[in-house]
């Protein structure tokens, strides 16, 4: 399995040049530091979540992309070989184990949250929708004013294209899969 790291900066470098833009030119549009997308584009270093957000939203493409491992007729996903996204200090790890590679418009991830941990997401393309089941632990989601808890065997359908929040209230860790839906 391709390092996550890699996979991001191929992707980046490839989607930049693309849309011919600079580093400087991203780094405006991003609000993400010129410093930081060399770093990320080499392939250094571990970019938390909302920085990728904010590089995926400037270059307004899909973060399934930007994460999007090379095609192939099957592939076995395995978590422990997967390179997590960390947010919160490392206490949100956030596994691509579909990203979105097939088709651009859905992508799956597992997520752990740790104890007390929180990740604030950015709102996403309009008419993206997230999925949310949890297996373990509670789980509290925020999405714009409205808060809803979910235990084990729960799920949750919403609009992601407002802001949103995760926060794991109790005293085990949380496991669930998202699934992501893009117009």
């Amino acid at each position: 399995m391709d390092n996550m790291n890699q996979i991001v900066a191929q992707n980046l470098r490839r989607l930049r040049e693309e849309r011919g833009l600079s580093l400087d030119e991203l780094a405006r549009v991003s609000g993400v530091s010129k410093s930081m997308l060399a770093q990320v584009e080499r392939g250094e270093g571990n970019p938390t979540i909302s920085t990728l957000w904010k590089i995926t939203n400037g270059m307004m493409v899909s973060f399934n992309e930007l994460t999007a491992r090379p095609n192939m007729p099957y592939e076995v996903v395995r978590l422990e070989e997967l390179q997590p996204i960390l947010e919160d200090g490392g206490r949100v790890k956030n596994y691509s184990i579909f990203p979105g590679d097939e088709d651009p418009r859905f992508a799956v991830y597992h997520m752990e949250l740790d104890p007390g941990s929180r990740w604030s997401s950015e709102p996403h393309f309009r008419g993206t929708t997230e999925y949310i089941t949890v297996y373990a632990g509670a789980l509290q989601v925020r999405v714009g004013e409205k808060e809803l808890t979910l235990g084990p065997g729960e799920s949750l359908r919403f609009r992601a294209d407002v802001p949103h929040a995760y926060q794991n209230p109790g005293e085990e860790r949380t496991l669930l899969h998202m699934i992501l839906t893009s117009p």
